[in-house]
């Protein structure tokens, strides 16, 4: 059962109440909604908006009981102010963006999120479109591999492993997870510590798949303005990149101190009490706008 990360600072920074109008941008299985809806009973309103249509159908039965106040989009929160303003939705008490992958993806082994697998090469949110980590491995060039490993996994090996990796395809020994994990282990060496060598490239490959980057650009640019006086936009970020591109966003934002205030200057971060219970929060840091 997937567990929604740093919720109750998110309950505490939102503070839903009876009324009000809130959007999840990254819907997921749904943990933030639900909490949500909960505590702005009786009429309080969410906004949910997912790129993955199997998420979408999962959650919108977990919230059944909540459908008169909760409507859906299959589309991404970077699409949400253009959907929401053209259907008349007025101005947001509150936004939550979680940029991380959801445990039913993760375990999904089909879905190709994870080196646990013997899994196809997908990796994408919305499997009815774009293209697979498969077919960018084929039609990108060793260089564009490299500059992509090196960019999104902030992987120093990268022209070694983009290397290895060009070479199985042209062998016809690379279509699984299990042998893309195998290929880069190989190539940097085994695991150490907690930290599989894979991870990077992992990361660097869903991140081009899916073009995260952009549309987190797209909607750091686009959500703002959603908000009503005193609102917030809570991010919830799991790398680096994300997080410094909104902690840059979020600062410049900031320096216009009569119409933003940055409530946090430093992230938030999962208790000890958390990480424990759910190790995959340990990377998690939130960072949250305030509407003036």
């Amino acid at each position: 059962m997937h567990q929604p990360v740093l919720i109750k600072e998110i309950l505490q920074t939102l503070a839903p109440h009876s009324g009000g109008l809130y959007l999840d941008g990254c819907l997921g299985a749904g943990g933030y909604a639900e909490a949500i809806l909960n505590a702005s009973s009786p009429d309080g309103q969410l906004f949910g908006f997912d790129v993955d249509s199997e998420s979408i159908e999962r959650t919108e039965q977990r919230l059944q009981t909540f459908r008169k106040r909760f409507r859906f989009w299959h589309a991404g929160y970077h699409e949400a102010a253009s959907i929401l303003e053209s259907t008349g939705i007025g101005k947001l008490d509150g936004i939550v963006i979680d940029l991380g992958l959801s445990s039913d993806q993760l375990e999904d082994q089909e879905r190709g999120f994870s080196f646990k697998f013997q899994s196809p090469l997908d990796m994408r949110f919305d499997r009815t479109k774009g293209k697979s980590a498969q077919d960018l491995l084929h039609d990108l060039s060793e260089v564009e591999l490299e500059q992509i490993i090196s960019n999104y996994g902030e992987e120093p090996r990268a022209a070694k492993i983009a290397r290895r990796l060009k070479e199985a395809i042209k062998n016809g020994a690379l279509d699984s997870t299990e042998q893309l994990s195998e290929i880069v282990a190989k190539s940097v060496g085994r695991k150490r510590g907690r930290i599989h060598p894979a991870t990077r490239v992992f990361q660097a490959l869903r991140i081009a798949v899916n073009d995260e980057l952009n549309n987190l650009k797209r909607g750091l640019e686009e959500l703002p303005r959603l908000l009503k006086t005193n609102s917030r936009l809570c991010i919830v970020s799991y790398h680096s990149l994300e997080d410094r591109l909104v902690k840059s966003t979020f600062r410049d934002m900031g320096r216009n101190f009569h119409k933003w205030h940055v409530v946090t200057p430093r992230p938030l971060r999962p208790s000890l009490e958390e990480t424990r219970s759910n190790p995959r929060s340990r990377s998690a840091k939130m960072r949250v706008i305030e509407a003036l």
